[in-house]
């Protein structure tokens, strides 16, 4: 996510004075480019395989992320305990489990293929603060538009957490409205067929993780308690239209990280270059020590991490209104012949076999169609029970 967000940074400030300054429309190539490495690093005290991601700053015309291989990246703590990780699928994981504890102090250490040798400064686990509840309920928005306001809600007595960063990761179920027993197929360029349709076409999963960088402090307030709205979604929305589920993680950490996070946030949020909001300049605590000329962007991030998840249905908070989807699912009438006016068999035919509609029912030649994500939700979701599902 960090590589993403600064790449949409450089775009944003490159777009900004093209279109600021320009009329005439130019390619977005890269005229200067110095190479940095961009490190994600984000340990816990989590018992698991910890991830560290290492890749490069990207051209503006580049099309895809380049990842940073062969590295020899290792953490080490001030008990001179060493863990190693391991390249695996351009992402380094800890060849065994730990996790970050209290009151050690904690050092990246990378050594590229090029023989530079990058270090962070020494990080300490914070206080560990869990979530106490995440909350759903029907609120109105900014926009004055109804829907479900998720809330999560902390507290630390002694007031020693502060500063706090926050992901989610959702969870919907998916019921096909327009699903039909049977599936129309064709046998021919002039014939169809009625066959069984499969029942694993019509409930499928989607799950989505939060992009945005989402984070709260208490400094200013009397007490070290949260209650911060995580995410909001209209009544409308197909995603809450059976049931839906959040896991919502809790990051409490030091305040040069949330620094660091901040200044990330308000750089991608910033609507111009040429806006009167500067956020400043992104500085994280990973050095080069073989060349201070090289440039580093990322943070090594030590931090303690709370989680919760949440299930609700629609029909809790909006019982008797029907379900709400993306599509409107109309029915579309086909007269399945081809030799006189007002046969369309050919448009059916080939709608069918590009898998643009799927079959609702028929009378005769008459066949009535629909969009296919109407008719089966594994044309863009997956019919893959979550192991943490619950009904």
């Amino acid at each position: 996510m960090l590589h993403q967000k600064i790449n949409n940074i450089i775009l944003l400030i490159l777009a900004s004075i093209l279109f600021n300054g320009c009329t005439e429309t130019f390619p977005l190539l890269t005229n200067t480019y110095e190479e940095a490495i961009v490190v994600e690093a984000t340990l816990t005290n989590e018992l698991k395989n910890q991830q560290i991601k290492i890749t490069k700053t990207s051209k503006l015309e580049d099309k895809t992320i380049q990842t940073e291989t062969g590295a020899m990246v290792i953490v080490k703590d001030d008990q001179n305990n060493l863990y190693v990780f391991a390249e695996n699928a351009g992402i380094y994981q800890s060849q065994s489990p730990f996790q970050i504890l209290p009151d050690r102090k904690y050092t990246l250490s990378i050594k590229t293929k090029d023989g530079k040798i990058y270090e962070s400064a020494p990080e300490t686990l914070p206080t560990v603060s869990p979530i106490t509840s995440v909350v759903p309920s029907i609120a109105t928005n900014k926009d004055n538009e109804t829907g479900i306001q998720i809330n999560v809600n902390s507290y630390d007595p002694k007031r020693t957490s502060q500063y706090y960063r926050y992901e989610y990761e959702e969870t919907y179920k998916i019921i096909a409205p327009s699903w039909s027993s049977l599936k129309v197929v064709a046998t021919g360029p002039e014939s169809v067929k009625l066959i069984e349709n499969d029942p694993n076409t019509k409930t499928c999963y989607t799950t989505k993780n939060s992009t945005d960088i989402l984070l709260v402090n208490t400094t200013d307030q009397s007490e070290d308690r949260i209650n911060y709205p995580i995410r909001f979604i209209q009544e409308d929305n197909y995603i809450i239209g059976h049931r839906y589920s959040i896991l919502v993680k809790q990051y409490v950490e030091n305040y040069e990280a949330y620094s660091f996070h901040k200044i990330m946030r308000d750089i991608a949020s910033s609507a111009t270059i040429l806006s009167p909001k500067q956020p400043g300049v992104i500085s994280g605590n990973i050095k080069c020590i073989t060349d201070s000329a090289t440039k580093v962007i990322g943070y090594f991030d030590v931090t303690s991490v709370s989680e919760q998840r949440i299930f609700f249905n629609y029909s809790d908070f909006f019982p008797g209104k029907p379900a709400p989807y993306f599509n409107p699912c109309f029915d579309v009438d086909y007269l399945f012949c081809f030799s006189s006016e007002g046969c369309n068999g050919d448009s059916m035919i080939y709608n069918i076999e590009q898998n643009l509609q799927t079959y609702v029912r028929n009378t005769g030649i008459r066949y009535k169609l629909v969009d296919a994500v109407c008719g089966d939700c594994t044309t863009f979701s997956s019919n893959i029970i979550p192991p943490f599902w619950i009904n």
